[in-house]
């Protein structure tokens, strides 16, 4: 149970199986059942084919069953305790979950097509797992949200590791940057416009077709190769404004002017809308910088350079008044891990910053380094190494923080576990004798009614 607990309380996120039971291939039964709360085979079996899906390769019909028993206790206990999902986040969740099938689809019709359903009946489907997901989730944590860990309890969890089977931590780093990218002149600016109208008069004579030029010409590499489509909303913030503006101003088929983002120039076409979703089609073009913009904005930056040496200006300020990356503006402009850590490897970071932090030593500003990022824009930089560490075995003195969220997770699932040893046997649980001998839900068919 322990396992099943310290993850997420959800089976898997509600995906592409709540589409393919419109198709089940196998019969249906009850497998078990929680109160009033009924797990199917069906669920069982399409939740397997995600696992499968998402390369989870160490999930069992059993692991499931047993996560499936969790969620539902938890919002049975969720309603006793009148814990509540507000319509409003419930509308806002299954917004969420459309446009993420639509996107991946590539449009609502085919969404549609493939599941045999209209959006609205999808979101119909959605609702009481969605309602349910939202209170075990409030239920859980309300059991765990006030558990705390000190520094004894981190150090007897440490304790108890066998030494042999710490793990390795090879060189970490704390790296910030200051990014500035340079503009290009009028000149070619104007250049490229003039090309893209030239795109844009071309498909609207029907001479050639939107998608193969973005194919051909784009410069996002996220979408050029299925035609520069993207799926929109109206309230998604991480989309350039000026874009999101121009997009919704279009009807169905029509192409924008030429418009201007932080990424570059643009030319939409509105593939398909309806209210505050749509799919597009863009195409993007970076206007050329030439070497010349390249060392103004080095000389910009060297005396910001010079002003952090001096200390007369903190890193934290000068990110926030000079860089323009909108990925590590608001956060000082550090580099985050995958897992959201300020603490990053070698392999993590990109080549060229690789090559800058080589010689560098800790509390060392780089000197404005020119290069070009992961969308092709050259850029400049200044880099500031915080801190480095030595390869090594985990150990108190280096690793606290990380030792204390295992320490604390591993408290967590303990007060789970208990709290659902002690309330198992309040709920009314049934369990086919198929799965009564799974050692995954032992504690529950203990307190189980067995059926054929």
């Amino acid at each position: 149970m322990k396992k099943a607990l310290i993850c997420t309380i959800a089976l898997f996120t509600i995906h592409y199986s709540m589409l393919a039971q419109t198709k089940k291939v196998i019969a249906d039964k009850i497998v078990a059942q929680v109160g009033d709360k009924i797990i199917l085979r069906s669920d069982v079996y399409n939740s397997l084919a995600d696992a499968a899906r998402a390369g989870m390769t160490n999930e069992t019909e059993c692991s499931i069953i047993e996560r499936e028993l969790i969620q539902k206790a938890l919002v049975l206990q969720a309603q006793k305790d009148s814990l509540t999902v507000s319509d409003d986040e419930l509308e806002a969740s299954l917004e969420n979950q459309i446009r993420g099938f639509i996107s991946n689809y590539g449009s609502k019709e085919i969404l549609e097509e493939v599941a045999g359903k209209t959006v609205y009946q999808l979101k119909e489907d959605f609702r009481e797992p969605f309602r349910e997901r939202n209170l075990a989730d409030q239920m859980r944590k309300k059991i765990i949200d006030n558990i705390k860990i000190t520094p004894t309890e981190v150090k007897n969890y440490f304790d108890a590791i066998p030494k042999d089977s710490l793990p390795y931590y090879e060189s970490e780093l704390e790296v910030s940057e200051i990014v500035v990218y340079p503009k290009s002149n009028r000149d070619v600016e104007s250049y490229v416009t003039r090309q893209l109208n030239e795109f844009k008069r071309d498909v609207e004579l029907g001479t050639k077709k939107f998608d193969m030029l973005a194919k051909q010409y784009s410069e996002d590499p996220a979408v050029k190769e299925n035609g520069g489509q993207y799926t929109l909303n109206r309230a998604d913030k991480f989309w350039d404004p000026a874009f999101l503006a121009a997009a919704f101003k279009l009807k169905e088929g029509q192409i924008s002017p030429v418009i201007k983002s932080k990424f570059g120039l643009h030319i939409i076409q509105m593939v398909s809308r309806a209210g505050d979703d749509a799919v597009v089609r863009h195409i993007l073009r970076i206007p050329p910088v030439t070497e010349d913009e390249v060392k103004e904005a080095i000389a910009k930056l060297d005396t910001v350079r010079s002003k952090l040496i001096a200390g007369v200006m903190p890193f934290g300020e000068a990110v926030n008044k000079y860089s323009e990356d909108e990925g590590s503006k608001f956060n000082a402009g550090q580099k985050q891990s995958r897992e959201g850590s300020t603490y990053v490897t070698i392999d993590q970071l990109d080549k060229d910053l690789v090559m800058a932090l080589k010689d560098m030593k800790v509390g060392q500003y780089s000197p404005p380094l020119a290069y070009t990022d992961e969308r092709g824009r050259k850029a400049v930089r200044i880099v500031h190494l915080k801190s480095r560490t030595e390869p090594h075995r985990q150990s108190l003195k280096e690793d606290y923080n990380k030792i204390a969220v295992a320490a604390l997770d591993e408290k967590r699932s303990s007060v789970l576990e208990k709290w659902f040893k002690s309330h198992i046997p309040n709920f009314y649980i049934q369990v086919d004798k198929e799965f009564a001998d799974c050692s995954a839900v032992k504690n529950w068919a203990n307190q189980a009614v067995v059926t054929k």
